[in-house]
């Protein structure tokens, strides 16, 4: 796919925020320091356009991104950092549920684990939460270049172990430094336009 246009176009903590213009939208969801940003940079070929921190947690709202005025990338706060506070962490929970809940314009989510380390408790329970919903999921494995060939084998079957993944369930290796899996990951979003 050829990026030829990506805007910021809406900034929501409530769904009366949400865009009303019936786009297809895909929802970018994974734990903090997951690679969220950086892979929507990789996706849209823009080295800073959606921030990049190396503190987590800078996301706190749900960010659409209007790609070639076709569909939507959203980008939610990611879960599972600490550091904040039980407050936030709730409101940050209601928000992407909320969103779940009653929009019906989404129509896949991409989910971010790290290739490097076995899925964390919070991915299990966001891979059950999202299954709970009957949503269409596909498992991104990020950081892929970060392990050697050797291990990938027993990374691949780690993932699958720890998170029960089914029949017919796997998930796209992906590399923000090769672009391994952006070709993958278009033909998901391409099937739906």
């Amino acid at each position: 796919m050829e990026i030829k246009s990506v805007d910021l176009k809406n900034i929501a903590v409530r769904q009366s925020q949400y865009p009303e213009d019936k786009k297809c939208e895909f929802l970018l969801v994974g734990r903090s320091n997951v690679g969220k940003s950086s892979f929507i940079n990789t996706l849209i070929s823009r080295k800073n356009y959606a921030r990049t921190s190396s503190k987590p947690g800078k996301t706190q709202t749900l960010n659409f991104y209007l790609v070639n005025d076709l569909f939507y990338l959203i980008d939610v706060p990611g879960y599972g950092y600490a550091k904040v506070d039980k407050g936030t962490s709730k409101k940050m929970g209601l928000m992407i549920e909320e969103y779940l809940k009653n929009r019906d314009d989404l129509k896949h989510v991409f989910l971010l684990i790290d290739y490097r380390h076995k899925p964390t408790e919070d991915d299990i329970l966001m891979y059950n939460f999202l299954k709970y919903y009957n949503l269409r999921i596909t498992l991104v494995a990020t950081k892929y270049d970060k392990v050697t060939k050797n291990n990938r084998i027993k990374q691949d079957k780690l993932i699958h172990d720890t998170l029960k993944l089914e029949d017919g369930e796997s998930f796209i290796p992906f590399s923000t430094i090769t672009k391994k899996g952006r070709e993958e990951v278009f033909e998901i979003i391409e099937s739906y336009l």
